[in-house]
């Protein structure tokens, strides 16, 4: 690859920002991820519980986003696979499992991502925004709250609003993490679960001040879709005013997907209880729309217990989109083609 003329942070956590990195990758822009650590669920969950480490989950994700697609398909699935039998490993993670032997052996989240890194040859850098062992808590409007990111994937007949989340203990930022964020020209924050992922990130003690000293452009790629269980009814001013909040700034960039949804997945989703998140910021400058849904539905197997968006981004048009806003030197991207996600 050419030169990379740019520092990209992307910040967030889950499948969210996978498309994201799988187009950054192909441009020319070192790649940072920042991701949350905050996971109580599925694999990641039952793992937690067992060996105490941080959660690796959404650290994997980033990890197999990043892998070089030209000869490096097996180190992807590798990091992706889940087992379908076996009594103890059925819903299991390989990658996972394979962060949290090195998290055993060095006893740390972080030198076990800089192994993994150079076993698995990933071009980029995976960094937990904290190295406290946290957990999210809930607050809801009806004055009731709840311990652990495992309550968002709880089926409820009425879901009840989110009115806040704070991190339990508090968290101080990574300083691999800061480092990252002032050396960023770029720092493209979500998509992903708006509390799960993003937020959890967000509310690490030191990112207002980070940010405050960073002189990055930050862009937020608003979700898709609403969660029932994270941000129903809320719009897309009301993700923006929540992340400006947490941030301590505003934001440069707005990028909102304008393609149509098929009305038959419109169809699954409502059943959920899950609508497309209303762009009501039509007089926004900072407003960038662009058609970037994935041609491909992604469905879940039937023994991840963890829930998992239908609809993703497409890495393809993510990038061309990605290129002409980050502006790092790319003039055609006719022969970058990241591989679908």
């Amino acid at each position: 690859m050419s030169q990379k003329n740019c520092n990209v942070v992307v910040m967030g956590g889950g499948t969210g920002t996978f498309p994201v990195i799988s187009a950054l990758k192909h441009l020319p822009v070192n790649v940072s991820t920042i991701i949350a650590v905050s996971d109580s669920g599925g694999s990641t969950g039952r793992i937690r519980d067992e060996f105490g480490f941080q959660p690796v989950g959404d650290l994997r994700q980033s990890l197999a986003a990043m892998a070089e697609s030209e000869g490096e398909q097996w180190i992807r699935k590798i990091l992706l696979y889940r087992f379908d039998k076996g009594k103890g490993l059925r819903g299991h993670n390989l990658g996972n499992l394979i962060l949290t032997a090195l998290q055993d052996m060095t006893g740390d989240t972080t030198k076990a991502l800089e192994i993994a890194e150079k076993v698995f040859r990933i071009e980029g850098t995976v960094i937990p925004v904290t190295q406290d062992d946290i957990n999210i808590e809930i607050h809801y409007a009806d004055g009731s709250q709840a311990v652990g990111e495992h309550n968002f994937d709880e089926d409820t007949a009425i879901p009840k609003k989110v009115e806040h989340i704070a991190l339990t203990p508090h968290a101080s930022l990574n300083p691999l993490a800061k480092k990252a964020i002032l050396a960023a020209d770029f720092i493209l924050i979500g998509p992903g679960d708006y509390y799960a992922s993003i937020m959890a990130v967000l509310m690490v003690d030191g990112i207002k001040e980070a940010f405050a000293q960073s002189q990055a452009k930050v862009m937020y790629l608003l979700n898709i879709m609403s969660r029932a269980t994270q941000t129903l009814d809320m719009s897309a001013q009301d993700h923006v005013t929540g992340i400006e909040e947490a941030l301590g700034q505003k934001l440069e960039y707005i990028l909102i997907n304008d393609q149509d949804i098929d009305p038959d997945t419109l169809d699954l989703y409502s059943k959920e209880k899950e609508y497309p998140v209303v762009d009501d910021l039509t007089a926004d400058p900072r407003v960038v729309r662009k058609p970037l849904l994935s041609d491909e539905l992604v469905h879940k197997q039937t023994f991840d217990t963890t829930h998992r968006s239908l609809l993703r981004h497409d890495s393809r048009k993510l990038m061309t989109t990605l290129a002409e806003i980050l502006d790092c030197g790319v003039s055609d991207t006719s022969t970058l083609t990241p591989d679908a996600t």
